[in-house]
């Protein structure tokens, strides 16, 4: 069989050739005819140079190089584009993801999975990166049911679900939420993510929630169905709170006072209706992105021989 590895790297000077060092062992001792695509989504280090230099060495390494940083998935359809193989690894270019796992990875293809999904059980990063993760693959369990403990990002995915894959044309994408909507074949192996020896992560926070957002919004009407449901609740309580007044005033003569009920429903429903014009406007924005036909990701230079 031949093995694509699809790569994206956005400032991993110093991890790039140590990661494709390991792929490479393993790749002789599987025997397997392979393709290195790597993405550079924008590196300002020497990313690129070390990429160059790598194809030097190996003319089955292709680089892409876009003209500035899209960000991850950008990179990693891009990649899956390019990849021409019967099966495509998708990994990143840090070291965390156990290399090995890949054996395993190709057993259950072999088995007849189209999607082989290695999900993190835990993490060898510090607490905060932990917690975070923690709170975003429960909250994502809720939206997505299919979506493993701890999430994923290291899979292997066969030239028939690629296709169908590469047919998706969206911006503000959720590719893991994808990858499971395909609904071929999956089987999960689980993994610890390891530590970080090289450079930094650039998984910022600010990322972070963007893909939580493109999460809840793309692959759930959960955001649509809880706004019509705290409306009718709101409504059927205002109802009944006027019965009450009207009771109390006509039957029992009881005037309605109080400065300070009146102020805390407007604020309630001020600040409700603050969020739901929020949630609204973040339908509209992507509605609006995807009308406009922008390409989710410009190459710059592609270096392929």
């Amino acid at each position: 069989m031949k093995l694509s590895f699809v790569i994206p790297v956005f400032r991993n000077e110093g991890s790039i050739h140590p990661t494709y060092e390991k792929l490479l062992s393993l790749i002789h001792q599987l025997q397997l005819q392979y393709e290195f695509v790597f993405v550079n989504d924008g590196s300002d280090d020497n990313s690129l140079q070390e990429l160059i230099a790598l194809q030097d060495r190996d003319s089955a390494v292709k680089i892409i190089s876009f003209s500035r940083n899209f960000g991850q998935v950008a990179a990693v359809v891009a990649g899956l584009k390019e990849a021409n193989a019967d099966a495509v690894t998708i990994m990143s270019a840090d070291l965390q993801e156990p290399v090995e796992l890949i054996a395993d990875m190709i057993a259950k293809w072999k088995e007849g999975n189209e999607i082989v999904i290695g999900h993190r059980i835990d993490r060898e990063d510090g607490f905060v990166a932990n917690t975070a993760s923690v709170i975003f693959y429960k909250l994502m369990k809720y939206v997505n049911p299919k979506m493993p403990k701890g999430g994923f990002d290291f899979m292997l995915i066969d030239r028939k679900a690629l296709d169908v894959l590469n047919q998706i044309d969206e911006r503000n994408r959720f590719f893991q939420g994808d990858i499971l909507w395909l609904g071929f074949n999956t089987a999960f192996i689980p993994y610890t993510r390891l530590k970080r020896t090289i450079g930094r992560s650039q998984w910022t926070l600010s990322k972070k929630l963007k893909y939580f957002i493109d999460g809840l919004l793309n692959t759930s009407y959960i955001p649509i169905r809880l706004m019509s449901l705290l409306g009718i609740c709101f409504s059927v309580f205002g109802f009944l709170y006027a019965l009450v007044i009207a009771y109390n005033r006509f039957i029992h003569n009881t005037p309605f006072t109080g400065w300070a009920p009146i102020m805390i429903t407007i604020l309630i429903i001020g600040g409700l209706i603050m969020l739901m014009l929020g949630i609204i406007g973040e339908y509209v924005w992507r509605t609006y992105d995807e009308t406009r036909k922008r390409p989710l990701y410009i190459i710059k230079d592609k270096f392929i021989k």
